[in-house]
């Protein structure tokens, strides 16, 4: 059996069927191929994953900062500053937790094929939102109808 061939949008056969997708390290996705194309998906899988990773070391370091510091401090002020400072950081914890469940549920659309068009319309969602948001599920149009009803609740 000789080399995989890899085909014009950059896939080659993967070890299951499923398609390998070769990105070029400086690959960017572009208004000028087709939308939610292989590459792209691999792309965004790709920034999900890096981020995800990222918010996983933090946790990590705080679970070590919060099991090291354990220890009892004899002075209150250092006591009520060492108890500020796990305040914020599980709260800050609780919030990574729940992005974490979002990008999540980003990667689960990439493999299902969803990833990129929105949850209420359909439409697509956009590259430059997706880039700047990429565990986002609505389009612009249809966020901003959102937070006008939320807003419209909120103020009644």
């Amino acid at each position: 059996m000789g080399a995989s061939r890899v085909n014009d949008i950059g896939e080659r056969p993967g070890p299951e069927g499923g398609a390998v997708v070769a990105l070029p390290e400086d690959y960017r996705p572009s208004e000028d191929e087709p939308y939610m194309n292989p590459r792209q998906l691999e792309y965004f899988r790709r920034k999900l994953l890096r981020w995800r990773e990222e918010i996983l070391r933090g946790s990590d370091l705080t679970l070590r900062q919060l099991r090291e510091g354990d220890e009892r401090l004899p002075d209150v002020t250092d006591w009520a500053s060492a108890e500020t400072f796990r305040y914020y950081e599980l709260r800050t914890r609780d919030r990574e937790r729940k992005l974490l469940a979002k990008i999540d549920a980003a990667l689960r659309r990439i493999e299902e094929g969803t990833y990129g068009y929105c949850e209420e319309t359909g439409e697509p969602i956009g590259l430059r939102r997706l880039e700047a948001r990429p565990i986002a599920t609505l389009s612009i149009e249809a966020q901003e109808r959102h937070e006008r009803r939320e807003r419209s609740f909120r103020d009644r």
